[in-house]
């Protein structure tokens, strides 16, 4: 998985009846665009992240995956 600011990751919920989770990827941590990722989620909170294979990477206006 390879991200860049701006970038939406979107991770969805790993067990059923858990919320899908949207973010906005506020700094990349590796030149080559790999995780960890400071991700802005969509109730402000900000936390540092490693996505699991549940999610994916969405560019902005994009709804296609990378």
């Amino acid at each position: 998985m390879k991200a860049k600011v701006g970038d939406r990751l979107i991770m969805e919920g790993a067990h059923v009846g858990e919320a899908r989770r949207v973010g906005v990827v506020m700094e990349v941590r590796h030149e080559d665009g790999t995780p960890p990722y400071l991700v802005r989620w969509e109730d402000d909170h900000e936390g540092l992240v490693f996505p699991g294979p549940d999610s994916h990477i969405e560019e902005p206006g994009n709804s296609r995956q990378r």
